[in-house]
């Protein structure tokens, strides 16, 4: 405990030493420069990839290095990783720690006593909510052109994903846990950008929103959108191995998406928008 205590008191006296480069709200002053970035979230791993050169980045977390949910396991690859305690954090000495809304409050909390300046990472409800949630990252971290190069890349992507008028098509996502997309959530507007109307929304279904199977049979939608499978069995999936829901994929409506594209909001989001129009197209053809 004493060493933990020392470890923690002396990044505080660097992080101290070294705001004369961080303004009050976590942004580098006129000048400054970040050359010791820290994530300590996937969402946020995934943005700092991509908006900041390797050589400025402390660490990323375990979970940016898993192909199976992370859409920049290539680029993490190497990287030191951390699992988003406080002690590791701050025994890595960064310049600025991003961390997500959901990330435990308890570590950034004990983070921003010890003087470290943090940066916490929204969880954006549509595509216009994440062009400014990568500006205002872009610019705590001082790469605002590559957050500019970042938006266009997103905007490309939907311009040549998304449906030129709306499908009318219903699609109820259904994951592991009977979990699906919310309405006003970022997979829900992903529903609504690829043509197709969320069944979740006529559920009324808010929140982390759970569909009971009988729900989901009974809700008759034109497309049933699941996740891929990735090898790996648990009771959070053996409802998607119903034979209801097997009956109605049999039905030609199944459409599996990677976990890795629905988890963080980002650029890939033109890739399931893609994947859902390319299934409504196919399920108009054969009704």
């Amino acid at each position: 405990m004493a060493s933990l205590l020392s470890r923690l008191a002396t990044a505080a006296v660097l992080a101290f030493a070294a705001c004369g480069a961080i303004a009050d709200d976590g942004a580098p002053r006129a000048g400054g420069r970040l050359n010791r970035i820290v994530s300590m979230n996937l969402c946020a791993d995934e943005l700092l990839l991509r908006l900041a050169g390797r050589e400025r980045i402390a660490s990323v977390t375990w979970l940016a290095a898993d192909p199976r949910g992370s859409t920049v396991a290539r680029e993490a690859a190497g990287l030191l990783q951390n699992h988003g305690l406080a002690e590791e954090i701050a025994g890595l000495e960064p310049d600025l720690v991003l961390a997500g809304v959901y990330t435990t409050r308890t570590a950034v909390g004990l983070i921003r006593r010890f003087g470290l300046p943090v940066v916490e990472v929204g969880s954006p409800g549509d595509f216009d909510a994440l062009r400014a949630e990568i500006r205002r990252v872009a610019a705590a971290i001082g790469g605002v052109e590559r957050g500019e190069g970042l938006i266009a890349e997103l905007d490309a992507g939907l311009a040549a994903a998304t449906p030129k008028r709306p499908t009318g098509l219903r699609a109820l996502v259904m994951r592991p846990n009977a979990l699906t997309v919310s309405p006003g959530s970022f997979g829900d507007a992903i529903i609504r950008q690829a043509g197709l109307v969320n069944v979740a929304a006529e559920l009324g279904r808010g929140g982390a929103g759970q569909v009971p199977l009988e729900v989901a049979a009974l809700a008759y939608a034109d497309l049933i959108v699941m996740d891929e499978e990735d090898g790996a069995p648990s009771l959070a999936t053996a409802i998607l191995h119903h034979p209801v829901l097997k009956r109605l994929a049999g039905e030609g409506r199944l459409v599996t998406i990677p976990n890795r594209l629905w988890t963080c909001p980002g650029p890939q989001a033109a890739e399931v928008i893609r994947r859902l129009a390319n299934a409504a197209d196919s399920r108009k053809a054969t009704r």
